[in-house]
């Protein structure tokens, strides 16, 4: 389920993703900044309390796509070292059910490499999310639609995926 080479990690897993491990294979010393992003199964949704996630996807696909985002980033940016890695099956509550982080050289690239991946992930590769609350019931999660631009500090409207 997983391709690693020397500057990418792609990878679906059943596994609990390992943190430390994503951030020691982006350390590298021509970067000067490493972004990671993890998405984390919340108590809390909208109200009703949380059990546990359950992803699927449809692996083939699920890989080449991710494969094709990095390669997307890799045009827009010069990352020294990627990695995505997405949890599969059940995700229980305060563990991570994604992984996305980048390697550059500056400090800006890497939060923007970053925030695009997890973006264009969430929109683009199938991979879908079962919700399962204390209370017995379920329910599927809609994909995401892209974010709506947002206001910086300086008040200058910038969009959140270039």
């Amino acid at each position: 389920m997983a391709k690693q080479d020397q500057q990418r990690i792609v990878q679906l897993s059943e596994e609990p993703i390992d943190l430390a491990s994503a951030y020691q294979f982006l350390q590298t010393p021509e970067a000067g900044g490493i972004s990671i992003f993890a998405g984390i199964t919340r108590r809390w949704t909208k109200g009703k309390e949380t059990l546990c996630l359950n992803y699927t996807c449809y692996e083939t696909m699920a890989q080449e796509e991710m494969h094709r985002l990095v390669d997307l980033a890799s045009s827009k940016w010069i990352l020294h070292r990627v990695c995505l890695i997405h949890r599969m099956g059940q995700v229980p509550v305060s563990e991570a059910s994604v992984v996305i982080g980048v390697a550059t050289s500056h400090r800006p690239e890497a939060f923007e490499a970053c925030r695009f991946l997890i973006d264009q992930l969430k929109i683009q590769v199938p991979i879908w999310k079962h919700e399962t609350y204390t209370d017995g019931t379920a329910s599927w999660i809609e994909g995401t639609h892209p974010p709506e631009p947002h206001v910086s500090d300086d008040n200058m409207v910038r969009a959140s995926i270039i």
